[in-house]
């Protein structure tokens, strides 16, 4: 292990960022990725930082948490919130990307710094010296997950996470779908959303514009009929060795049926807030399709992560209006995701305890979200350089932030039952007591917002 150098153990979103992040502080990183060469489960390229669940970064309406954690990151000059922004689809007031695009970009823009020097191999063991950034994501591979657990002494945790179907847009049926987003912000004819791309210039976001969904609407009698499908559909068989503990956030639709009737209307079907124009009324239930790429040439279905078997979901998912004929270009399907107990294991600077040298970050650290990921790795990355430049220990953004306030739930959680976390307002510090109590939620959270980019702002300056 050279002096100066920073190994940096997966390509995914935060191993990508932390790279980036390290080399342009002056540092030389070793990036060890071993797709292709070494095949995951789920994905299907060589690609850094390639998407593998839905394309969507979550929203990005000015004062939501979500938005905080970009907002954080834009500020900080993250690569791949740059690449995010280029690369944008319209969805609403989410921040979603072409997939493919958005990972070639990634990749492009990292083996073209000459300070990050690529291994397309397995790195199957820990190395003994030097800083070590592990950010291998939620399919780390069996022996190097081998390796974490030696290092750490603590048998691994994992869960399952799940993806969603994709559907050739040429294969709706544009008569029985309507384009909207929810609470009347539509604007657009089903034929115009399927038939358009929209392209982004001067490396600008497209505007998100009304409409950005496709909607497929339910009566009872065919949410019904649906649903009764849904809980006869055969799940793809669990091996002996896998103990299926789904994240609450992420469950698979044949999941969230079994625990009642309506459970799909008030999660990925509700209806809420839509409008068929046919009809000028609410939809009984409704399933949201959202476009994969700029070209508009395919749609997934939001919310409709599953374990079916690939015949089962061709068949139950053509029982959804206006694909009866859709041809699927992906099914669901669910892997495994592993982390570590992250609360009994890191500092809040995403250190192990036990050895300060090693930091985790991604999904492995026990966050969750695409965002997630690039935050955690965008500070394993700056502050392995910072060990590395003065000598001194790593320092832990402010409580106050965003990614503060992420990193202190995953190093201060309780170690039982340990679940991982997306970015939310509950796990910022509560306003101080002088605020004043009729302020509603919104001016809350603004005030918040406000808060954590003020002390996001002096910790980056200083």
């Amino acid at each position: 292990m050279e002096p100066g150098r920073i190994t940096i153990i997966g390509g995914g979103l935060a191993g990508s960022e932390a790279a980036w992040q390290a080399a342009r502080r002056g540092w030389e990183v070793e990036l060890y990725e071993m797709r292709p060469a070494v095949p995951t489960p789920a994905h299907k390229t060589g690609f850094f930082a390639e998407l593998v669940c839905s394309n969507s970064l979550k929203s990005d309406r000015e004062n939501t948490a979500p938005w905080l954690l970009k907002e954080e990151l834009r500020r900080a000059g993250s690569l791949l919130l740059s690449v995010a922004a280029r690369c944008a689809v319209p969805a609403g007031q989410a921040l979603a990307v072409d997939r493919e695009r958005f990972a070639a970009a990634v990749t492009e823009a990292l083996e073209s710094e000459p300070r990050i020097h690529i291994r397309r191999e397995e790195l199957r063991d820990i190395p003994a010296e030097g800083i070590v950034l592990i950010a291998t994501g939620p399919l780390t591979s069996d022996a190097l997950a081998e390796s974490i657990q030696k290092l750490t002494g603590r048998e691994r945790l994992f869960f399952y996470d799940s993806i969603s179907p994709i559907v050739d847009a040429g294969t709706i049926d544009s008569s029985t779908v309507f384009a909207a987003s929810r609470y009347g912000r539509d604007s657009r004819s089903s034929e115009d959303l399927l038939s358009e791309e929209v392209t982004a210039t001067d490396g600008a976001s497209p505007e998100p514009a009304a409409g950005d969904y496709l909607n497929c609407p339910l009566n009872e009698e065919e949410y019904q009929r649906f649903y009764k499908a849904l809980l006869a559909a055969e799940s793809v068989a669990a091996h002996e060795f896998e103990n299926r503990n789904y994240f609450e956030a992420c469950l698979p639709i044949e999941e969230l049926a079994r625990r009642g009737r309506d459970t799909l209307r008030f999660g990925p079907m509700k209806p809420v807030g839509l409008q068929d124009p046919r009809t000028g009324k609410r939809p009984y239930a409704a399933v949201q399709l959202r476009r994969e790429n700029l070209r508009a040439d395919s749609f997934n279905l939001v919310g409709f992560q599953n374990h079916l078997k690939f015949g089962e979901q061709e068949r139950i998912l053509r029982m959804i209006p206006g694909l009866a004929d859709a041809e699927f270009l992906r099914y669901g399907q669910i892997h495994r995701n592993t982390y570590i107990n992250a609360p009994a294991l890191l500092l809040p600077t995403l250190q192990l305890r036990a050895a300060p040298r090693i930091f985790f970050a991604g999904q492995i650290c026990g966050v969750e979200g695409y965002v997630e990921s690039i935050a955690t790795g965008w500070l394993a990355g700056v502050q392995a350089a910072r060990t590395l430049r003065t000598g001194e220990p790593a320092a832990a953004p402010p409580r106050a932030t965003a990614l503060g306030s992420l990193c202190h739930y995953i190093s201060h959680a309780s170690p039982q039952n340990y679940q991982p976390a997306n970015i939310a307002f509950d796990l910022l510090p509560p306003l101080c007591a002088a605020t004043p109590a009729r302020l509603d939620r919104k001016e809350r959270h603004a005030r918040q917002c406000r808060i954590a980019l003020e002390k996001w702002e002096q910790w980056i300056r200083s």
